[in-house]
């Protein structure tokens, strides 16, 4: 506490005091009060200080808002974030004339009080990740410039919010909510584009509601995918032949009783999965299909790998989505007591499994609020709390004999009841205003005439053709575009990758284009594709018939594809699709300059990973002296277009990794990352490329990498130690004391991007340990929330010079934990 004035306290920090109620002798007159993390239900008697102007009561357990709030008429920032907060009274904001700032993000409000517009005075709100279906009580605020709504379950936005002349409102952040109007495209625009969105609906009363479902077909390789997403389309039985099967991915459209089905059909067989995450969006549905002739009851593995792989994997990438399961060749099962059998036996597995992920989710929270200073784990509480939070909807086994005309029939019929049904899929319509369709329908056409077949185009290109067909001007169609593009980009008629700049100029109009390039590459019989390719096709790239040799033997044996044979494959399958297009060739398999589309696509979404070349020569030096390090720019690497590209997925062993590293040693600095419930199938992967990004010299296993800075060495590898898969992270024990903190840098390194990565599956959250260096101890150190720490703040993880583990052993904390040992 600061003494400030002599006589009168200006500041007061009790964050972190394990706090359950207000101290009495808590200075009345202080300004600034600081009661964050700590353990409050209530805080009765905070009308007392009548002096607050800025109060923190983040991350406690209150449960209800006080009103006696109402009697802090000086109170300027209020902070109630991460509490359990469901409601607030009436009659409390209308006094609070001076407040400005208010942050209740992380509670469980479903309803705001109807005068909380009557504190004119708040400049910002944050009401994100509650439980609020309506914000209309907002509307009235003159003075409201920021405003966070994310991941509640708003359908609608007030209108008046957004077309007050006077309104001062410049952020508002509302993804995350089941959006019907605006959709959450146009809130992703920010708040201009949300303006405009009204303003088109005030002009053009005559809206239409689209209803438009992305259905994606999922499930191993073999279980009739294909077949029923034909089948589904046609109307009636499709046979599709084992040559025929799906390689990549598939797109086609269904219109049933105004409703718009994309369907996706993926692959089933492994090498595909890397790129189906690039794919898989929230909001959709899935249609997970298994052989139920061939799933067995008394098998457990056949469960593993025909359903629970697959949920498991949507729940981790997509935690709010509704899976409907489809269990197909019943006509080769026995008979109709095995049909129900298997689907009994599959309904309840699925049950249990789902009920299981919930109990090992609440153990862990339970694990760690039994800390002795829970305060320090309130960041993986909150995650733990979300994934508790989270509603994947699988719904009940339905059965198909795809050879019965009225068992696909039914399947449709039931696949509409569910999309229309409020309580299984929120919200899978969008309310557009004319104008919207106008542009869509012409971008339809567009791509039936004007636009060459691989769909490629310029996006100023694409708005100029659609100026020609709509009535609008520029500006309106600048804006409403890119809404647009959004909107179709996350339902799957169009891709546009808006986040990479270098592409973000372009349009695929055809996304089976895309997908046609992705799945030249990544294939489950590229050395095949590799070993047939004849000279002809190799002197178009100016290669030899001993180079593919070399290519064949590279990839067989080291992961490696080189850039020439990538080029090669690409543009065989574009020559199948576009004639005499020269350019566009060039532009999507590059050349020895410069990469391709696909290739720069394949290293954003951290499929593979380029060869580097260092640049030693350091243009902006004025002069060259031997010996200076501002001529030498050893840290400076570019890709090199002629080069080649890792793909792990490819590797067979971690032989070279093994090799290079040797035996673990006692004394290695070690961290294990968990990623509950699991590690996600392809994740370990990314992890790979993520990593050796960071630097040139490297060593890759297929679960495993060695990473080199300077001469410290660190191994990142995949374990699975009692049934608990975790990511290591060693290096070795330097011999000196002051380069503990070089060596922790790698692991800070390392770990910075595995948190990066694990945002791309919301399904997930994260534990870190230190296993205790005693021989055969199985006890650990545990990790206080890490994520946010700054590299500085981590070197203060701990004070103590030792630490002692469960069992009694003691260790240095430079050993256990990022720490800078006392130097003498």
């Amino acid at each position: 506490m600061a003494l400030l004035n002599g006589n009168s306290w200006e500041e007061c920090n009790l964050s972190g005091q394990k706090l359950k109620s207000l101290p009495r002798d808590l200075f009345t007159q202080a300004r600034r009060v600081d009661l964050q993390r700590n353990k409050l239900k209530w805080v009765t008697g905070i009308s007392r200080f009548t002096h607050l102007t800025k109060l923190n009561l983040s991350r406690n357990k209150i449960i209800e808002f006080p009103q006696e709030m109402r009697n802090l008429h000086r109170l300027e920032m209020l902070y109630m974030n991460h509490n359990n907060i469901r409601a607030i009274p009436e009659g409390v904001f209308p006094h609070l004339s001076r407040l400005k700032f208010l942050k209740l993000s992380n509670n469980r409000l479903a309803n705001l009080p109807s005068d909380i517009n009557q504190c004119t005075g708040i400049t910002y709100l944050d009401f994100s990740r509650n439980c609020l279906q309506n914000i209309q009580p907002l509307v009235g605020l003159p003075k409201l410039k920021e405003l966070l709504v994310e991941k509640n379950q708003l359908t609608e936005l007030p209108s008046q919010l957004f077309q007050n002349r006077s309104c001062e409102l410049t952020v508002c952040k509302a993804t995350g909510n089941p959006l019907r109007c605006p959709p959450e495209e146009v809130c992703a625009g920010g708040v201009m584009d949300i303006q405009s969105y009204f303003c088109q609906m005030e002009e053009e009363p005559n809206t239409r509601s689209a209803w438009t479902v992305k259905t994606m077909f999922l499930g191993s390789s073999m279980a009739g995918k294909s077949t029923l997403c034909r089948s589904l389309r046609q109307g009636k039985p499709v046979a599709v032949a084992p040559q025929d099967r799906t390689e990549g991915i598939e797109i086609s459209q269904l219109y049933a009783q105004e409703v718009r089905f994309l369907f996706w059909d993926f692959a089933g067989q492994e090498e595909y999965y890397l790129t189906h995450h690039v794919f898989i969006t929230p909001r959709a549905l899935v249609i997970l299909t298994f052989d139920l002739a061939s799933y067995s009851i008394v098998d457990p593995q056949s469960f593993k790998d025909q359903v629970w792989f697959w949920i498991n994997n949507i729940q981790l990438r997509v935690p709010d989505s509704v899976v409907l399961l489809v269990g197909t060749h019943c006509d080769q099962c026995r008979d109709q007591e095995e049909v129900m059998e298997k689907k009994k036996d599959i309904e309840e597995k699925v049950r249990v499994m789902l009920a299981n992920r919930k109990t090992v989710l609440k153990h862990q929270k339970k694990n760690l609020e039994e800390n002795m200073d829970v305060s320090l784990f309130m960041d993986q509480l909150d995650e733990l709390d979300c994934l508790l939070e989270s509603n994947l909807k699988v719904l009940d086994l339905v059965t198909v004999d795809c050879t019965k005309t009225e068992d696909i029939a039914k399947l449709k019929g039931h696949i509409l009841t569910c999309i229309q049904s409020e309580s299984v899929f929120v919200c899978s319509e969008s309310i557009l205003p004319k104008s919207y369709e106008a542009v869509e329908q012409s971008i339809h056409s567009l791509s039936m005439k004007k636009i060459p077949k691989h769909g490629v185009i310029l996006l100023e290109e694409l708005g100029d053709l659609i100026l020609d067909r709509v009535k609008l001007s520029r500006e309106s169609l600048h804006s409403m575009l890119r809404f647009l593009l959004r909107y179709l980009h996350r339902i799957g008629v169009i891709v546009w990758y808006e986040d990479i700049s270098v592409l973000s100029d372009r349009v695929f109009i055809q996304p089976s284009f895309l997908i046609s390039m992705f799945k030249t590459i990544v294939r489950h019989d590229l050395v095949q594709q590799l070993d047939g390719l004849s000279r002809d096709l190799l002197l178009q790239e100016g290669a030899l018939v001993k180079q593919k040799f070399t290519w064949v033997s590279d990839l067989k044996y080291r992961g490696i594809l080189h850039n020439a044979a990538m080029r090669i494959l690409v543009r065989r399958e574009l020559e199948k699709l576009i004639v005499g297009d020269d350019d566009l060739v060039g532009e999507v398999v590059g050349s020895k300059r410069e990469e391709g589309i696909v290739l720069t696509l394949l290293q954003h979404f951290e499929v593979c990973l380029p060869t580097l070349v260092s640049s030693h020569l350091n243009p902006q030096a004025p002069e060259f002296i031997p010996g200076e390090k501002q001529w030498e720019s050893p840290r400076e690497a570019k890709r090199d277009p002629d080069g080649a590209c890792l793909f792990p997925i490819y590797l067979k062993d971690d032989l070279i990794v093994c090799n290079k590293w040797g035996e673990d040693r006692q004394d290695d600095l070690n961290v294990h990352v968990y990623f509950l419930p699991e590690i996600p199938h392809g994740f370990f992967h990314r992890v790979i490329i993520k990593t050796c990004s960071l630097y040139q010299t490297h060593w890759v296993g297929r679960e495993q990498c060695l990473l080199c800075c300077g001469n410290r060495l660190t191994l990142v590898r995949q374990k699975d130690t009692d049934g608990d898969p975790f990511i290591e992270i060693r290096c070795r024990r330097p011999e000196k004391g002051e380069e503990f903190r070089q060596s922790w840098d790698l692991i800070l390194a390392v770990m910075s991007k595995l948190f990066v990565l694990s945002k791309q599956w919301p399904g997930l959250t994260q534990q870190v340990h230190t296993p205790c260096p005693e021989r055969g101890c199985p006890h650990y150190f545990t990790w206080r929330d890490w994520q946010e720490l700054s590299s500085t703040d981590f070197f203060n993880i701990v004070k103590e010079e030792k630490l002692v583990c469960q069992g009694g052993h003691t260790r240095r904390s430079e050993l256990i934990f990022p720490k800078v040992p006392m130097l003498k």
